[in-house]
């Protein structure tokens, strides 16, 4: 990329090459500025002195260089909650639609396939200097990539509200009625579900997300987390807890009646095709996505490079694959076949205080995090219609209508299974697949040296679409079945 005209030659002479890993610092190739332009030694030898060249330019168009201050093992602290989500709850469903074989194979493919989308990302964010992802698709595709990433993250934080609202509405009523020592089968207007997730929303989310700062509730993100980590080992507990054949003796469905059929149900399957089977890879991409948060992590790591960063990616996807497979595994052997789409759902909390523990640690963290998600797609919304100054009537007007809007999807949105569903086969698939390699494709198009990396990127690329091609008929046939 040739430099601006009218640079001027001081600025050339004071301009700083960035460190990198496998670029050399030697003098001797910056040699003569002449005219305002460099001398063609200056990119003659290497193609990617140029690259960083470009990079350095970019860098002073996108972001201003700010040093980081995070450690490594807090930004895979943070990284790994950023993957960490409602997802967990719905794993269990996918493998019992999968089978454990077949899930493996998901499971390890997913979290290899982002692990690489990561590393897409973090060379676009090299090549360009950019930390904001939504700058970044302005940098390469103009404001059409910006508002392809804008939806794309909007989409995904929105369901990510949802299923957290989802989970208020199926589990806050059985809380409830155990507190009030009501019996499961209880119903009043007040213990109602989709009552209970509106009051939830206006009594306790509205107002937090009425504030003009929600910095502090970052804090609650280690709570959520350890949430989710004290969920893991109810779960891997109450396995050995729970019998199988006590379910099958406390069910009601006529097929469970034959001994020789429920001792069927109770042995776990490996390899499952059913209608359900295509939720399981939108699910697991849902569990998986973390894209919007990766580059902001990126821009706090201290002494960030690419590699240390891939590095905090590594360990934090590895950590979350291993949570996330014995999550679903004690879950599957939990519960068998009559696993639901919510997991935390499957467990009855009369007369088990450690369930209405977990119920509760875990309805109390979505609550919390519902208002920084909204927070994002609020700044996203107000930031696409640069609006820069406060507005409170605005303010007060958009937090209330997409508080509605999500609040009539909770209630109409028959299960979690569908959130997962439709997020995991468009935003999801996006952050994951799309995004990152068209990205890289357009900013190396004329990198000649890096020909092996493009025709990964490109199979990468082709591989995000067919997941779409094939996964968004699959699950608008089995909605109209």
């Amino acid at each position: 990329m040739p430099f601006k005209a009218g640079l001027e030659l001081t600025e050339l002479q004071n301009m700083t090459v960035p460190e990198d890993d496998n670029i050399s610092n030697d003098s001797n190739d910056f040699t003569e500025v002449e005219n305002g332009q460099i001398n063609s030694k200056f990119i003659s030898d290497r193609e990617s002195r140029r690259s960083l060249t470009n990079s350095h330019l970019e860098k002073k168009k996108c972001d201003e260089y700010i040093p980081g201050t995070t450690s490594l093992g807090m930004s895979v602290f943070n990284l790994s909650n950023a993957i960490m989500g409602s997802g967990i709850l719905g794993l269990a469903f996918a493998l019992a639609n999968t089978g454990i074989l077949l899930f493996l194979l998901l499971l390890v493919s997913v979290t290899l396939l982002s692990i690489y989308s990561i590393y897409l990302l973090l060379v676009c964010s090299k090549e360009t200097g950019c930390m904001v992802y939504e700058k970044l698709g302005e940098q390469v595709f103009g404001t059409p990539g910006k508002m392809i990433i804008f939806g794309s993250t909007s989409l995904q934080n929105v369901g990510a509200m949802l299923s957290y609202l989802f989970i208020v509405k199926n589990e806050l009523p059985s809380a409830i009625k155990f507190l009030m020592g009501k019996e499961e089968s209880f119903s009043a207007w007040y213990v109602d579900g989709r009552f209970l997730v509106v009051a939830v929303t206006f009594g306790i989310i509205l107002p937090l997300c009425l504030l003009k700062n929600l910095g502090y509730l970052g804090y609650t993100s280690g709570f959520s987390l350890s949430c989710m980590v004290f969920f893991l080992i109810v779960v891997i507990y109450k396995k050995f807890q729970i019998s199988c054949y006590e379910l099958g003796l406390n069910a009601t469905s006529p097929i469970l009646s034959n001994s020789s059929e429920h001792e069927h149900m109770c042995k776990p399957k490996y390899v499952i095709f059913n209608s359900k089977t295509v939720y399981a890879l939108p699910t697991i991409a849902f569990a998986f996505v973390c894209h919007p948060s990766v580059l902001p992590i990126y821009s706090e790591l201290k002494d960030r490079s690419q590699k240390k960063m891939q590095l905090v990616s590594n360990i934090s996807f590895f950590a979350m694959f291993v949570m996330y497979f014995m999550t679903a595994i004690f879950g599957y052997m939990t519960f068998y076949d009559s696993v639901q789409s919510d997991l935390l759902h499957n467990y009855h909390s009369k007369d088990d205080i450690l369930i209405l523990t977990v119920r509760l640690a875990v309805i109390v963290a979505v609550i919390l995090t519902v208002p920084v998600l909204f927070f994002t797609v609020r700044s996203s919304l107000f930031e696409l219609a640069k609006k820069k100054k406060f507005d409170l009537c605005c303010h007060v007007l958009v937090t209330f209508v997409l508080l509605v809007i999500i609040n009539l999807l909770v209630i109409f949105i028959p299960t979690m299974e569908d959130i997962f569903g439709v997020v995991g086969v468009t935003s999801a698939n996006m952050l994951i697949f799309i995004l990152p390699s068209s990205l890289y494709l357009k900013i190396t198009h004329q990198d000649g040296a890096k020909l092996t990396q493009r025709i990964w990127a490109s199979l990468f690329l082709a591989l995000g679409i067919m997941f779409s091609l094939v996964s968004i008929p699959l699950v608008i046939y089995n909605w109209v079945q």
